[in-house]
């Protein structure tokens, strides 16, 4: 311990040392450098006027070499061989093409047709022919209700019906032979007539015990079992426990699945773009994926654009309709739409990589025959997968994709051995299909 200190003692020792002789250097150097810097202290307008026209020769000499020098070094040396030679980049020949215009949008999957089934007459249910969740077709019966009653009213009024109708033919006779009067056959008449109106009357109240499906789909929840008690109004009373419920529902939901449609909403500033396309025979096309994994992607077609913006999100609603053979897809769920409004018509369409966001706004890099990079700004006007429609340039010209970095104008550059053969051609720079 006793040599560790004693070398922190001699290392304290020399610093101090340091210190002093640094500090004495300075201050002579600073003696040295004080006339000078009063001499500049002492500089004033017509001091400096008078050095400069008395050596204006020699200053104009020394500006036109250092001039002329600077110049034979950019000249000798450019900016290619300063930098270590050409620049390896990767480029594509730009042609144009036709692009088509997508608007992505998100919305809800909807029902086309949605069926609350409620009775029209207060009866028993007497039986129930489908089951939770069954598919049922138009027409096909559903459920049976106590129909005794309606059933003897009709067979009595048919049978008036019947029996007014023998008596007006009778009457008929009757009048050819004079034995009654043209009022008594007018009597006749209006009897059947009105027999007949009760017995269709019968007829109709009859079916009200005959449930049947109004559309194609699936069957929901059954709320109710036979012997229950309904109601010709929105309470459908069932019996699950004990004690018996009553609820505000409907029998069954019968929900329409396929087709079904798609409702989503479109901003405002891309009204104007669907409607120029509407003008059209043809229907809007659309792709909706529905879930996250998007392996469940669907094609349809616009069927509706509604007729009024919503000014509180600024957008306007879109329905749109997918198939849905295997029944996958159900009300509610959250889809992804690619509407696909328009077709670009020969266009510049690059990609959106070879695009350079300076302060300048957007430019490329465009190499001429000598392999020389020229900075153009560019404005893009539509972009979607990749790809980037711009203007300020023209088909034919051969842009920078990779190795933008470090590149100025006048800058030598050349392409990629790998990139050169497997290069494609510019018409094969068309974005993704749209989803």
């Amino acid at each position: 311990m006793s040599k560790i200190e004693s070398s922190l003692d001699q290392l304290v020792a020399k610093l101090g040392q340091l210190k002093n002789v640094g500090k004495a250097r300075l201050c002579a150097l600073w003696q040295k450098l004080s006339p000078i810097t009063g001499k500049f202290k002492q500089l004033d307008f017509a001091t400096v006027k008078s050095f400069a026209i008395r050596y204006k020769w020699r200053i104009l000499i020394v500006i036109i070499i250092l001039y002329a020098g600077s110049k034979a070094f950019d000249y000798f040396l450019p900016a290619g061989k300063k930098a270590g030679g050409p620049q390896v980049i990767t480029s594509v020949v730009v042609q144009k093409k036709d692009i088509p215009l997508v608007i992505e949008a998100t919305g809800t999957t909807v029902s086309n047709s949605i069926v609350d089934i409620r009775p029209m007459v207060t009866n028993i249910v007497s039986k129930i022919h489908i089951k939770d969740g069954e598919e049922v077709k138009e027409g096909q019966l559903l459920f049976t209700l106590d129909d005794r009653n309606d059933k003897a009213n009709y067979e009595r009024l048919k049978a008036l019906a019947d029996d007014a109708q023998k008596q007006y033919q009778r009457a008929k006779e009757l009048v050819e032979k004079n034995f009654i009067s043209r009022a008594g056959l007018e009597t006749s008449l209006a009897n059947a007539k009105s027999a007949q109106a009760a017995a269709r009357s019968a007829e109709v109240q009859l079916s009200f015990d005959s449930i049947r499906s109004p559309i194609n789909g699936r069957a929901g929840i059954i709320n109710v079992f036979p012997g229950s008690l309904v109601q010709a109004s929105n309470i459908v009373s069932t019996a699950t426990s004990s004690t018996a419920t009553s609820s505000v529902g409907s029998m069954v939901t019968i929900t329409q699945l396929n087709p079904i449609n798609v409702q989503f909403v479109i901003p405002e500033k891309d009204i104007p773009i669907i409607l120029e396309n509407k003008k059209g025979d043809a229907p809007l096309t659309v792709k909706v994926t529905i879930g996250d994994t998007g392996k469940n992607t669907y094609e349809g077609q616009v069927l509706v654009i509604d007729n009024q913006v919503d000014p509180l999100i600024a957008a306007v609603r879109v329905k749109a309709q997918i198939p849905n053979d295997k029944l996958e897809v159900l009300p509610g769920q959250f889809a992804r739409v690619s509407l696909n409004a328009n077709t670009l018509k020969d266009v510049i369409a690059v990609p959106t990589q070879a695009i350079v966001i300076g302060p300048n706004g957007r430019l490329v890099y465009v190499v001429d025959k000598d392999d020389k990079v020229t900075a153009k700004p560019v404005k893009a006007t539509y972009e979607y997968l990749g790809t980037s429609v711009i203007t300020g340039i023209n088909a034919g010209d051969r842009i920078v994709v990779e190795g933008k970095q470090n590149l100025r104008t006048g800058s030598k550059v050349r392409e990629a051995k790998s990139s050169k053969s497997e290069q494609p051609p510019a018409n094969k720079t068309t974005p993704a299909e749209p989803k």
